[in-house]
């Protein structure tokens, strides 16, 4: 009996640890697998990122990429040259069919995961690049396919990336660094670095977003002073070094600095809507749209509360409320008068 006993519970010891798919060893091997192609995704994301910007992938580059020690990169760059990923062929790392492919499809991933995230969740801004780092390695391509029908086949994601083709090809990052940017000249912010992490917190903080215009107006050795949407913003020069500007044609800096938003209308006047800010987006967006902040519509102030906050605004006929943050979010035209009603005998 106790033989038997003994037999039962060695198996049963065995069982826990050899099981397939449940087993703790088996449960090992399986995320230590994982784990291995996991790196190696992100090894040739990196890799393809750097040729088409126009710079040398190394072993220094991975390393500090995937935040590996040398050994480690190392054994995990053979290994992707075994499997015909890459090739040191010609004294520098290259990517080889299979691995361009790759490649390509966890970027696209997760452009579209991000996108998926900032359009249809209420997910914190600050967690769609971590999250979409999750989800890029275990979207297949298929699924990728169905994700993009699904967002109206979007071209950027949040951050500004151009989301590449299917089968297609990923184009350099666009814009130049903003500590470059002219003085009082119009601009537009066409990426922000979404790492690190810190960094990229206290832009999202200061409230710019890709599509936003923008006009440098000073720049000195710890602070570059932007105007945007009809405010003053100071940026120390590590966060103006991961936002990306393009210049806007056909427009002066004058053109910028008269914006004016919803937030600034008075009771007694009038204005119709341009447009909305790309700072809004997502469920805020859409819920504006639905109620009827469109561009070309009249808006009159109906209301402001005895605290000042929200502003009810009169739109097609209803009145809607509003908190001063969305309403900054509403950019309009030249004020105006509302007009005398016209009384009857």
């Amino acid at each position: 009996m106790t033989e038997l006993l003994l037999i039962f519970s060695f198996g049963l010891m065995a069982a826990l640890l050899f099981w397939p798919g449940i087993g703790v060893i088996s449960r090992w091997r399986d995320a230590r697998r994982r784990q291995v192609r996991v790196r190696q995704e992100d090894a040739l994301k990196h890799i393809l990122k750097c040729e088409v910007n126009g710079q040398v992938p190394t072993l220094n580059s991975v390393t500090g990429a995937l935040h590996l020690r040398d050994n480690v990169a190392a054994d995990l760059l053979n290994t992707m040259e075994l499997s015909r990923l890459i090739t040191h062929a010609e004294g520098r790392l290259m990517l080889l069919p299979a691995g361009r492919e790759l490649a390509l499809h966890i970027v696209r991933a997760h452009r579209l995961w991000e996108s998926y995230l900032a359009e249809q969740t209420g997910v914190d801004e600050s967690q769609w690049h971590r999250l979409a780092e999750r989800k890029e390695h275990s979207i297949s391509p298929q699924e990728a396919e169905v994700l993009e029908a699904r967002l109206g086949h979007p071209m950027v994601d949040p951050h500004g990336d151009a989301i590449p083709e299917s089968g297609g090809e990923l184009d350099a990052d666009s814009g130049q660094p903003l500590n470059t940017a002219p003085l009082n000249l119009p601009l537009e912010i066409v990426h922000i670095e979404d790492e690190p992490d810190a960094v990229y917190r206290q832009i999202l903080a200061l409230g710019l977003r890709p599509g936003m215009r923008i006009c440098v107006f000073v720049k000195e050795r710890d602070c570059v002073r932007i105007w945007s949407e009809g405010r003053e913003i100071a940026l120390a020069p590590i966060l103006a070094n991961n936002i990306a500007y393009v210049s806007v044609p056909g427009a002066t800096a004058a053109d910028l600095f008269e914006e004016e938003y919803l937030a600034g209308l008075l009771p007694g006047e009038q204005a119709r809507v341009i447009s909305l800010s790309a700072a809004c987006r997502g469920a805020e967006r859409r819920r504006l749209f639905d109620l009827g902040f469109v561009p070309g519509t009249l808006i009159e102030v109906e209301m402001i509360s005895p605290s000042g906050d929200p502003i009810a605004y009169r739109v097609r006929g209803t009145v809607i409320a509003l908190r001063r943050e969305q309403a900054k979010h509403i950019r309009i035209g030249q004020r105006m008068k509302v007009p005398e009603p016209i009384l009857t005998s």
